[in-house]
Formats: structure tokens, C-alpha cells, sequence
């Protein structure tokens, strides 16, 4: 297969859809790869890498787009690229769908199959290859947190783990999975005081037993919520629909019960946000205010350290991309469960319920397009 890796062209997305490794990997298994020159600049990759991987260097987007049968990417393409997209072309990225109409609206036109990184999911009802990038945005919510609650940055002024004699600031975790683990173990470790809300009872009794003794599970509902928000510093929002919508769990009314330069960390941007006045923000102008609550929601946290986040995601998604190229995307789905549930948007179908729903958008059955 023709397998090809655009440059990244958001907004300050530095990461990149392959590393030097996956490439020789899939050249091994008898592909030819191309690659934008300087796709890897952001990561810290050199176009000679990729030579020496066994990559041919492409000058152009539009030449990369217009060789490869496969795009491998990292985020969702944008108004710029959807010219770019040929009929039939399989696009391997993150997509987001239910979180963006016109995008949707643009790869239904396109007629290309969309396999989505967020939505391949193991009978665990895990999500494989959106782990490593959740793993890296909790981390990374108490980190960017942390820094708009100094009072320069517009927050209470408070240090999170605050000094002896001195309390700690008080972090809220909305959602126990990956992104809400991380953010939760991220904050206790810097000596938070930090409660973790959850609708799991049996994932709130596990959490329960691995994080340490400065970490508090309390069951999510709305009234608990409220009560917690009122002395919470730092509010960091993990919750996760898979492919669906993210629910708005603090709304608008909630902010006048905040204390004023409360830090709200919206990490289900991707997803449209758990926090009903989130708008998805940009690394180059991070954060707004409203109500005196700082709002940080930029939609790809995780390109802010390009180099861990793009081996981490080669990492998890190569096995994938070797299936797709090595089989075609029919028979890789067809023997794949995990992979058939990737498939979003297919020859102009939609075949992922909750895009479908988002939109109220005909669905059609996956079997229908792997037939």
C-alpha cells in the first residue's frame, strides 16, 4: 500500500502521525511511504531519519495527499485539507466527529473511509489509541492548571501543594478513567488536596485502593458537584462518551458559586466539552474568562510536548496501521472487531451511532460497507 504522512497544519500542532520506527516497520512489511519534508521539525525528528528509515521525502501536502492510498495523521484535517481528500481514500487519525458538523459534513462528501484513533475500542471497552494521548493530557491538565492559578496568570494565587503550615489548594477531578486517573495521580503527588467524582461505583472502589490517601472518590451527580465546586482551585473535567458528545456536567449558572480566578481545565474539548461554557482554545491563546473563572480548553493538549506524544502514539497505533495497510481496511475491520469500530464515516455512510445521533444523521449499519 501507498502510505502517506502529511505535516501537521493546526493550530500549534507540533506532534506527527509516524515516527522513523513506524515507518521502517511498515516499509519492512513491503509499503512505500511518503512523507511531508519537515513533518517531524515539530517532534524533533529530521526528514534524514525518515530517509534512512526507508521513507521517500515529498515537498508538498497536496503531493503526499495525492500519491498516498492511506493517510496517517495525528488531528483531524482541517478546512484546508479537505480539497486534499480523494474519494476512497482511507484516512487513519483522530477525528473527533461528534464534536464538529462540518467537519463530518466534509468526509461525507469526500466519499473517503475514516477510521477513528478515539473510537477503536477493546472488548474491555477500553480505547486503545486514545490512551496514550489521555495519559498525556491528565498529566498535562495539573501542569497547565497549576500555572494559570499564579496569580499572574490570572488565578487565586495559589501554590498546589502548598507549603507547611500553609493548606494545599483543592483540586476537583470530573470523571475516573484515564485522563481523570492521571490528572488525579498528577495532583496528588504535587500534595493537593484532590476529590475524584465518578458515576462508576466499582471503578471509584478500585481508584479508591491505588491512589494514595490525599486522593477522595465521591459518587457524580449533580448535587455533589455543586457542593464541591464552591471551595475547588483547580477543576479538571475528563469526561468521555466514546464518539459521542461530552455531557455538560458544570453549567453556566454553576460559575457564580466559584471562587473568583478558579482554573477550570476542559480536557473533553475534543469530545465538545463537559463544562457548558467551554469553547475550544489554542495553545498561542490558551485560556478566557467567564464569571471570574478562567477557562483553559485547548483542544490538543498534548502537541505542547510533541516529542513524548508523537512516540507514544506511534506506539499504540502502529499495530493498527500495519493491520489496515497489510490486509486493506476491509478485511483488517471485517477480522478486527477493534478496528471495525474505528470506522466512522465510510463512502459517504455514516457508520458510528453517535455521530450519527450527534447530528441526527442517517446511520448505517457497519456491516453494510464491510460486505
Amino acid at each position: 500500500m501507498i502510505i502517506g504522512v502529511p505535516k501537521e497544519i493546526k493550530n500549534n500542532e507540533n506532534r506527527v502521525g509516524l515516527t522513523p520506527a513506524g515507518v521502517s516497520a511498515l516499509v519492512k512489511a513491503g509499503h512505500q511511504l511518503f512523507v511531508q519534508a519537515t513533518a517531524g521539525n515539530g517532534s524533533g525528528i529530521k526528514d534524514e531519519e525518515y530517509v534512512t528509515a526507508g521513507a521517500t521525502i515529498l515537498p508538498t501536502i497536496e503531493d503526499v495527499y495525492g500519491k498516498a492510498e492511506m493517510i496517517i495523521k495525528v488531528k483531524e484535517p482541517i478546512e484546508l485539507e479537505y480539497p486534499l481528500i480523494k474519494e476512497g481514500q482511507l484516512l487513519f487519525t483522530y477525528f473527533h466527529f461528534a464534536s464538529h458538523e462540518p467537519l463530518t459534513t466534509a468526509m461525507i462528501k469526500s466519499k473517503a473511509v475514516c477510521v477513528a484513533y478515539e473510537t477503536v475500542e477493546k472488548t474491555d471497552r477500553s480505547l486503545p489509541l486514545l490512551t496514550p494521548m489521555s495519559e498525556v493530557a491528565g498529566r498535562m491538565s495539573v501542569q497547565e492548571g497549576a500555572k494559570y492559578l499564579e496569580k499572574p496568570m490570572g488565578g487565586r494565587g495559589i501554590l498546589l501543594g502548598g507549603v507547611p503550615g500553609v493548606r494545599p489548594a483543592s483540586v476537583l477531578v470530573l470523571g475516573g478513567g484515564i485522563v481523570g486517573t492521571q490528572a488525579a495521580k498528577m495532583a496528588a503527588g504535587l500534595g493537593a488536596d484532590v476529590t475524584l467524582m465518578d458515576i462508576s461505583l466499582p471503578r471509584l472502589r478500585q481508584l479508591d485502593d491505588l491512589l494514595p490517601a490525599n486522593v477522595k472518590t465521591v459518587y457524580s451527580n449533580e448535587y455533589n458537584i455543586r457542593e464541591a465546586i464552591k471551595t475547588s482551585d483547580l477543576i479538571v473535567g475528563a469526561v468521555l462518551i466514546p464518539g459521542a458528545k461530552a455531557p455538560s456536567l458544570i453549567t453556566r449558572d454553576m460559575l457564580n458559586t466559584m471562587r473568583p480566578g478558579t482554573v477550570m481545565v476542559d480536557v473533553a474539548i475534543d469530545q465538545g466539552g463537559c463544562f457548558e461554557t467551554s469553547k475550544a482554545t489554542t495553545h498561542q491563546d490558551p485560556i478566557y474568562v467567564v464569571d471570574n473563572v478562567i477557562h483553559y480548553c485547548v483542544a490538543n493538549m498534548p502537541g505542547a510536548v510533541p516529542y513524548t506524544s508523537t512516540l507514544a502514539l506511534t506506539n499504540a497505533t502502529l499495530p493498527y496501521a500495519l493491520q489496515l495497510a497489510n490486509k486493506g481496511w476491509k478485511k483488517a475491520c471485517a477480522d478486527n472487531k477493534e478496528l471495525e469500530l474505528g470506522l466512522n464515516v465510510v463512502d459517504g455512510k455514516v457508520v458510528y451511532k453517535g455521530v450519527a445521533d450527534a447530528f441526527n444523521l442517517p446511520f448505517v449499519n457497519v456491516n453494510e460497507v464491510l460486505n
